[in-house]
């Protein structure tokens, strides 16, 4: 692997794309933060948006507006391709899940910050609507904090979790904020609760590549009692340096660009006072509105100078790949945990990197493989309740090319042989099919029919399938001039 130290924070990434053609683009002109940074950013946001549009750049716009206050810089797409995001812990996409696997295996626990004068940071007015947030949509609840990392820490077990979650501003120094069932979060808020307390938490928008992608890791992957930001010490190859927050009890991370100090309350709220539906969801489609959601009463908003607000489209590249890398270093640990071999998982982006799951393996060594394949493609798919599609690929087939994906489609499958369907299994309601209106064989909606493609060749029919290469053509060595002869 390639890895060494990351970059310690959001600044030090940007710096590295800087001298690179084409991987930051800045946009000088002064846009609205609603509609108009979300409007520009489309065409580069990538499949799942609507096209026209595709994988691009990062794009650094220096001058978004507000609804009042005054105009900051807004950055979108900083993860937008796999080769992007991985290149900023200088790994290539294939090494990045194991890397986190690495890290997961010998996190590296957070510190005090050793020299607060390096993060200096400057109070702002109490005003979220004074933050430069964009909106998408005019169907829209409100302004949404897409990239909102939430530190708490569980007052049972004393175990930090930082978890990324979709909040909307309600007001000046009001959030709802949406929080899976049962995940980590909500089960340190009904900790707090059960003692008559809030939860004190910190909201960062801004953060280094390490401390944000080991905050997508999924369950299976980084549990309830492994702190993520040791996992991202392991992956940044550092220590994450901590601070105290100032208004409530909870720490922060030093380098965070935006920190929101807050509470998490008993109360709820409508996430909607207008009747729109939600934000767009990551796999392509209008989100809805929560009839009631927890509230965060803000106590303070800091930054450091000149901050830069980091979100994401919803629909698009980039919030699949934060999701799939992690999804992938889960898959190949549970591969491993079964005793199966898998060179690579690539969790695609057009399945929002978490429901259609690609699965390479090294060559077949006899016919009992055949079924093996399959049978892993199974495993994945009973172990993840939201991967619907698993294609199993052999080690010839580039899997970061669509063009080879689908070319593996083409010539190494049969239907009526290489296809396996799992019938009415839990799944995921934000994809719209996975609803009794859309098929009568699923016994409610959220459930699914799963489905293993298996693109690999047969055993006994290995040689048939043979990928010619090009020869190279055998040149003669140059032979350099003769040196002229001294006069």
């Amino acid at each position: 692997m390639t890895g060494g130290r990351a970059p310690v924070d959001l600044r030090h990434a940007l710096a590295t794309l800087d001298p690179l053609p084409g991987e930051l683009v800045r946009v000088a002109e002064e846009l609205p933060a609603r509609y108009g940074v979300s409007a520009h950013y489309a065409r580069w946001a990538g499949a799942p948006a609507a096209p026209p549009t595709g994988p691009g750049p990062a794009v650094l716009f220096d001058r978004v507006r507000p609804a009042h206050g005054p105009t900051r810089a807004v950055l979108m797409g900083l993860y937008g391709t796999r080769r992007r995001a991985a290149g900023l812990l200088g790994l290539t996409p294939a090494e990045l899940p194991h890397r986190l696997l690495d890290a997961v295996a010998a996190p590296r626990p957070p510190v005090p910050a050793t020299d607060p004068a390096r993060w200096p940071r400057h109070r702002l007015p109490l005003d979220l609507t004074a933050l430069p947030v964009p909106v998408l949509t005019d169907e829209d609840a409100g302004p949404y904090l897409t990239l909102g990392a939430v530190l708490a820490t569980d007052p049972d077990t004393g175990v930090r979790n930082l978890s990324v979650h979709r909040m909307c501003v309600q007001g000046p120094d009001t959030l709802t904020i949406w929080m899976v069932p049962g995940r980590d979060l909500e089960l340190a808020h009904q900790a707090a609760l059960r003692r008559g307390a809030a939860l004190p938490v910190a909201i960062h928008l801004g953060l280094g590549p390490a401390v944000l992608l080991s905050s997508c890791c999924p369950t299976s992957l980084v549990p309830p009692d492994l702190d993520e930001l040791a996992v991202a010490g392991a992956l940044a190859g550092r220590p994450v340096e901590l601070l105290p927050c100032t208004t409530v009890d909870a720490e922060f991370v030093a380098h965070a660009e935006y920190v929101i100090e807050g509470e998490l309350l008993a109360e709820h709220a409508p996430e909607s006072r207008h009747g729109a539906v939600a934000t767009p969801e990551f796999l392509g489609y209008q989100g809805r509105a929560h009839p009631s959601l927890p509230l965060i009463r803000v106590t303070a908003i800091t930054a450091r100078e000149s901050p830069i607000l980091q979100a994401v489209s919803g629909p698009g590249h980039e919030q699949s790949v934060l999701l799939g890398f992690g999804m992938e270093a889960a898959v190949l640990d549970l591969l491993r945990r079964r005793g199966t071999p898998a060179l690579a998982a690539h969790c695609h982006t057009a399945g929002g990197g978490q429901l259609m799951v690609v699965l390479q393996r090294p060559a077949k060594r006899g016919p009992a493989d055949d079924d093996a394949v399959r049978d892993a493609a199974e495993a994945v798919l009973d172990g993840f309740r939201m991967a619907k599609l698993v294609l199993c690929v052999d080690e010839d087939v580039d899997m970061e090319s669509d063009q080879d994906l689908w070319w593996a489609m083409v010539t190494r499958f049969q239907a009526d042989q290489d296809l396996r369907v799992l019938a009415d299994r839990e799944g995921f309601p934000l994809d719209p099919s996975q609803h009794t209106g859309y098929s009568r064989s699923l016994s409610a909606d959220g459930r699914t029919a799963k489905a293993v493609f298996d693109c690999t060749v047969p055993y006994a029919q290995r040689d048939r399938f043979r990928r010619p290469r090009f020869t190279e053509p055998s040149l003669p060595v140059p032979r350099r001039p003769a040196a002229p002869l001294p006069r």
